[in-house]
C-alpha cells in the first residue's frame, strides 16, 4: 500500500498541513512507503528559512528535513505552484523533487488524502 498525502494549505494558520504530516510519520513507523505532495500554497511548507516565532510557532523546516530520516520516501512539489509563490533550487529545502504534472503523480499511488 502507497500513500502519497497532499498538502494544498500554508504551513501556518492551520492545523491540517500539521496533521497530515504527522500521519505521513506514523504511516513511515510502521514501515508503509508514504510520499508527500505540496501543491498550491502548500508549496510554502518548501522553502528554506521559515521564522515563524512571530506568530508564536515553530519552523516546520527541520520535520520536512528530517522526512526522509524517518522514512518518508519522498517531497515532491508542483514546479508551477513553486514558480507561482517564487521558489526555485536556490531557496527550496533540500531533497524536494518538483514535478510538472501533479494529475498524473496522483495515479500512480494506491492511495492519496488530501489535507484539512
Amino acid at each position: 500500500m502507497h500513500t502519497l498525502i497532499v498538502i494544498d494549505q500554508p504551513p501556518y494558520g492551520s492545523w491540517g498541513g500539521r496533521e497530515s504530516l504527522d500521519m505521513a510519520f506514523s504511516l513511515a513507523a510502521f514501515d508503509q512507503p508514504v510520499s508527500l505532495l505540496f501543491i498550491d500554497a502548500g508549496v510554502l511548507w518548501l522553502k528554506q528559512g521559515q521564522e515563524p516565532g512571530g506568530i508564536n510557532q515553530k519552523s516546520v523546516e527541520r520535520n520536512l528535513t528530517a522526512a526522509s530520516i524517518f522514512g518518508v520516501e519522498s517531497l515532491l512539489a508542483d514546479a508551477a505552484a513553486c514558480h507561482r509563490f517564487g521558489l526555485n533550487d536556490d531557496n527550496l529545502i533540500n531533497g524536494v523533487t518538483r514535478i510538472e504534472n501533479a494529475g498524473t503523480t496522483l495515479e500512480q499511488y494506491q492511495h492519496v488524502v488530501f489535507s484539512g
